[in-house]
Order: structure tokens, then C-alpha cells, then sequence
């Protein structure tokens, strides 16, 4: 079987930085894995490098088979098989959440009107914002935005769904609702690549959790494996600390 997304000694420096040193894991089709790590891990540099939204210093990404760093490469229709979510929600703000979820069908898969109407109903249903297509992003809530953002990316028809820490900028009340949308599509078979602080969402949802640090992949295994039996010291010293601020924060909001 093909792996949905192949990455091969892969490697980013920013100068004399090296953010990403050798990395190498694949994602089978249907398969959701979580890349966990602490800040300045090289994680979010790996998922923009997975879509060549950055571009590697070496190593090859593959997509569906086709190498996506071969400079001959149609890296514009290769994209349109992934989606992409990110922290921040990137939606227009002068326009309605409808025309945000037509308007690249129309320009890039050169959809009708009727038929790019009718797909994004469709996906706003599916993340539960049916009655929201009038709306500006202004007047939702982030929870709402971000939703608004997943609908947009899956109206794309995509193979597989990249999220860059897409619940960090919400306040904690939101993060639910948009977790609750990935584990739908989790649910339906979607393809997923997921950097996440969420240590619950990556427990209950994968079915492989990454960890990196410094650049490389230090572990890897299914979330009981790696969360509940680390085998590395800097996979436990780090969740022990993501451990002791989850306490933390959930003390002070009792006592708020």
C-alpha cells in the first residue's frame, strides 16, 4: 500500500539553525498521528515542510507517491489533495462564511456556482455551522472561526488533513468543539497529521503519537506506548512537565 505522506532523511536549516535533522516516518492512508514536543522542536517546520509550504534543505517528501520535492513536480495539484488547518484561522474577513468556503473551489477545482454553493453547505454541516453561512468571521467565536477553517479545508476534497496546533490560539472553553470535529473525522477515515498540545486528543484519537525534540523524531509508537510508557527520558521529562501545567491550570480555573 502506498503511504498517504513519506518523509525521507529529511532536513531544514534557517541559516546556520538546524530546525529539522534527518527525519524520517509515513503515514499509512486512513491512519490519524499526533507529532507531539516541546516548543522550538521543529514540529510545525515538519508540517509545512510536508506540504512545501517550506522548503526542505534535503530529503524527500512524498505525497500519495509522487515525490513532492522533485523540482519537476506540479506541486499545485499535489496540494489540492491536502488541507491544511493552522493556528491561526487565515480566513477573509471581508467576506461571509460562504463566500470563504467557495471561493477556492471556484479559482483552483474551477467549480460552478451551484456546486461549490452546494459542497460548502455541505461541510458546514458537517462541523455543525449549518446556519452560519451569513456570518462574517468577526462575528463568530474562534471556536466558530476554526470550525469555519476546517470546513473550508475539506471542501477541497482533500486526502489528508494537516493541523498545525490548531486549538493553541482558543480560549479553553472552545478547544472542545474543534477537537470534537477532528474526532469525527478521525471517526470517518480521514487521513491526519496532527501537532498538538493536546495530550488527551492524541491518547484517545491516534493511532501513532511522534514525539520530537531538538529537530529529530526521539520516539514513536502507539499513545499508550509513548504517553503511558515512554521510553526515552526526554519524552517523560517533557510530559511530566505538560502533566504538572495541566494540574495547574486546571486549579486555577477551579479557583477563579
Amino acid at each position: 500500500m502506498t503511504a498517504a505522506i513519506e518523509i525521507q532523511r529529511l532536513h531544514k536549516s534557517f541559516g546556520s539553525l538546524d530546525v529539522l535533522r534527518g527525519i524520517d516516518f509515513s503515514i499509512a492512508p486512513g491512519e490519524v498521528v499526533c507529532v507531539i514536543g516541546p516548543s522550538g522542536s521543529g514540529k510545525s517546520t515538519l508540517l509545512r515542510c510536508a506540504n512545501l509550504l517550506e522548503q526542505p534543505s534535503s530529503g524527500r517528501v512524498l505525497v500519495g507517491g509522487v515525490d513532492i520535492t522533485d523540482p519537476d513536480v506540479d506541486i499545485d495539484r499535489v496540494r489540492r489533495r491536502i488541507g491544511m488547518v493552522y493556528q491561526q484561522f487565515n480566513l477573509f474577513p471581508h467576506l461571509k462564511v460562504l463566500k470563504n468556503l467557495t471561493i477556492a473551489q471556484r479559482k483552483v477545482l474551477k467549480r460552478g456556482e451551484a456546486e461549490s454553493v452546494r459542497i460548502a453547505r455541505e461541510n458546514l454541516a458537517r462541523v455543525g455551522l449549518a446556519d452560519k453561512e451569513l456570518s462574517y468571521p468577526a462575528q463568530l467565536s474562534g471556536g466558530q472561526q476554526q470550525r469555519v477553517a476546517i470546513a473550508r479545508a475539506l471542501a477541497m476534497g482533500p486526502e489528508l488533513m494537516l493541523f498545525d496546533e490548531p486549538t493553541s490560539a482558543l480560549d479553553p472553553e472552545l478547544v472542545g468543539e474543534v477537537l470534537r470535529v477532528m474526532r469525527g473525522l478521525a471517526d470517518e477515515g480521514m487521513t491526519m497529521m496532527v501537532v498538538t498540545h493536546e495530550m488527551g486528543f492524541a491518547r484517545d484519537v491516534a493511532d501513532r503519537v511522534v514525539f520530537m525534540d531538538g529537530g529529530v523524531v526521539v520516539e514513536e509508537g502507539r499513545p499508550h506506548e509513548v504517553l503511558g510508557s515512554p521510553r526515552h527520558e526526554r519524552t517523560r521529562s517533557f510530559l511530566s512537565r505538560v502533566i504538572h501545567a495541566e494540574k495547574v491550570n486546571t486549579a486555577t480555573e477551579d479557583t477563579a
